[in-house]
């Protein structure tokens, strides 16, 4: 197995800060090397998460919103009432860098009584969006040791082990988000196949980035289900099979780096129906954050807002016994440790 060299230590940067060193397939248990502190001028984490959302409520325009508990907070009404401004959408916000993200974390650490009515909804009472639109998203193939094996078993792909990221792209179509429909149109498939994937949301412009200064580029995470109509695939080339409209659900929030102690030993799992069919941990990537980021800005602008989606585990549709593949009517919850359930179901397109 390549062997990779990024670290996850602590920074002083607005995008997120990391803790711990940890690498592909260790086990072993978590060690914070010196210490994470809250960066200056920022409360910490643990006491002002930063989960980010985009929502609407009664049909309004989408809004950024950050969810605290039971509510989901208008970050622009909170900003107006204090007499500030922030962006209306989270892309903006990303763009904006330091001072919008302290702005933000500066408000939701204040006395909630003292919070405008008119800037808290219950999250009964709205509708989540995907977080953002990404310039692109760049998904990763057989990022899973477990995972290569069942794709050489049932898609006839390599045995060996890749020695370097395997990418491809979604397009910004393909994006949907929390509760919609993924569209199943059975005229083009037959094999729609499902895929739980740690997504990282990029905060800072990117290029020839050293795996060592790799985590500095990092705004959060969030989910994505890399929805595959393995039939389509063309010529051994996977756009249109994982392309197609609602072919990437999205969500249902982004939480802040600084709020992911160690992104490399979140528990992943997905389920159809109820029935849990993937179960992992980012632990056993193959190829790590800071080495993927590293090998696609070697060559690639990554700029605020674009998504890497960071491969799937074992136990895809293909790969049961016999084959499972998504039906109009189905249900696919896919989960991250800290991040929350993306669920979807699946509707007849035709």
């Amino acid at each position: 197995m390549p062997t990779t060299t990024g670290t996850s230590r602590p920074r002083d940067h607005p995008v997120g800060r990391h803790s711990a060193d940890r690498r592909p397939n260790d086990s072993r248990p978590h060690d914070d090397p010196g210490g994470a502190t809250a960066p200056p001028g920022r409360k910490d984490s643990e006491d002002t998460p930063m989960r980010l959302v985009t929502y609407t409520v009664d049909g309004s325009s989408s809004r950024l919103g950050a969810e605290d508990g039971a509510h989901v907070i208008d970050l622009v009404a909170l900003a107006a009432a204090s007499g500030t401004e922030l962006p209306g959408d989270l892309l903006s916000f990303i763009r904006a860098g330091a001072e919008a993200f302290d702005t933000a974390r500066d408000l939701l650490s204040g006395d909630p009584a003292g919070r405008p009515a008119d800037a808290v909804h219950a999250s009964t009472d709205v509708r989540l969006l995907a977080p953002l639109r990404p310039g692109k998203v760049i998904g990763i193939g057989l990022n899973y040791v477990e995972h290569v094996a069942e794709s050489n078993r049932t898609l006839d792909t390599a045995k060996e082990l890749p020695e370097r990221p395997v990418l491809f792209g979604k397009p910004a179509t393909a994006v949907t988000g929390p509760g919609a429909p993924i569209l199943h149109n059975g005229n083009l498939t037959q094999q729609l196949d499902w895929e739980c994937e740690l997504a990282v949301v990029i905060g800072r412009t990117a290029y020839k980035v050293s795996e060592a200064d790799a985590w500095d580029h990092v705004f959060g995470y969030s989910i994505m289900n890399d929805i595959s109509a393995r039939d389509q695939r063309r010529s051994g080339q996977w756009f249109f099979s994982k392309g197609q409209d609602s072919y990437a659900p999205f969500g249902p929030a982004v939480v802040t780096a600084d709020d992911i102690p160690d992104a490399q030993a979140l528990d992943l799992s997905l389920r159809v129906n109820g029935d849990v069919k993937q179960k992992s941990n980012t632990r056993h990537m193959l190829f790590d954050i800071p080495r993927l980021i590293a090998d696609i800005s070697s060559g690639m602008t990554l700029e605020p807002g674009d998504v890497i989606s960071t491969g799937s585990p074992s136990g895809v549709g293909a790969a049961q016994v016999p084959p499972q593949y998504l039906r109009p009517g189905d249900v696919v919850e896919a989960t991250v440790e800290r991040i929350g359930t993306l669920s979807n179901p699946v509707i007849d397109a035709r």
